[in-house]
């Protein structure tokens, strides 16, 4: 069974899709639909950046979905269709348009909105997060727990044994990494972000997104998704909704996730837009499952026959 899976924020880069407009018109003509629903030139931010307006999460999350959406057009106009689909956190939006729960256009101002709000939620300066490396789940949220002290902090990323991002109150993400690091941590990397995202920090953006996604258009998904929140298939529009919704101030539980979809009798993954981040986290969750990316040019070209 073939599975596409959609990256999150963080693998934007400039240049990003420009390639593939000069070789697919498929891609073209989604980076067009994007810009007319924008109202401006995201195509022109994603091809030549600058990147600091591109790292902005209210342009990143748009402009990594269009980018999904071209390359998974371009697979579908091929004849390759997933039987099950999922993404990680922003991706899974990119999940929702590739299933059919929501239009391209919708799901583009959505975005842009959730990233804005996400900002908008915890003043720049006051949240972090960091990734600690060779921890359980158990023992990372020890660490949280210990080092707290009143203040929100939690895992936030569960990607893959061993790799868990916290997220929360600055000081108190620090205090978590000096306590990952006593219970036997190998690594603790702060991230480069703009906010504590997928923690309870992030409730007010959920509060002012939850209206706007309860009111877009929706239809059940023509494959299922696999949701971040929960891990479970979602097969109606009203099931997907609550889900994103609930997702903007929980973890992403993508270890869990990968494995409902291999439980679902998914064997081969492809990932589906800018970077290979998910594709690297397959060998860490399950070696026996098979992931290609189709980020480029060359691999698009070969996604077919890589996946046999």
């Amino acid at each position: 069974m073939l599975a596409f899976i959609f990256p999150g924020q963080g693998s934007q880069r400039v240049g990003m899709g420009r390639a593939l407009v000069e070789a697919y018109p498929e891609c073209r003509a989604t980076f067009d639909e994007a810009d007319a629903a924008l109202g401006e030139s995201l195509s022109s931010l994603c091809f030549e950046g600058p990147a600091d307006r591109l790292t902005l999460t209210e342009n990143a999350q748009p402009a990594i979905l269009a980018t999904s959406i071209a390359m998974y057009r371009v697979l579908a106009a091929r004849g390759l269709a997933p039987a099950i689909v999922a993404g990680h956190s922003l991706g899974e939006y990119s999940a929702h348009v590739a299933a059919g729960t929501l239009a391209f256009a919708d799901a583009l101002g959505i975005v842009r909105r959730r990233g804005r709000y996400m900002q908008d939620a915890v003043a720049v300066g006051d949240g972090a997060m960091a990734a600690l490396l060779g921890l359980d789940a158990d023992a990372v949220r020890r660490a949280c727990a210990e080092a707290a002290n009143g203040d929100v902090v939690a895992p936030a990323n569960l990607n893959a044994p061993g790799q868990i991002v916290i997220a929360g109150a600055r000081a108190a993400v620090a205090r978590a990494g000096e306590a990952a690091k006593r219970l036997g941590a190998r690594r603790v990397i702060p991230l480069a972000v703009s906010a504590p995202f997928h923690c309870a920090l992030m409730q007010p953006a959920a509060d002012r997104l939850a209206p706007e996604l309860r009111a877009a258009r929706t239809a059940d998904p023509r494959v299922p998704v696999v949701a971040n929140v929960d891990a479970e298939l979602k097969r109606d529009g009203t099931a997907a909704v609550e889900a994103l919704i609930g997702q903007i101030a929980s973890p992403v539980l993508w270890e869990q996730v990968v494995r409902r979809l291999a439980s679902e009798g998914a064997r081969t993954y492809v990932e589906v837009g800018p970077g290979s981040v998910l594709t690297g986290l397959m060998k860490k969750i399950d070696r026996s499952l098979k992931a290609v990316s189709a980020d480029s040019l060359r691999t698009l070209d070969h996604v077919k026959e890589s996946i046999g």
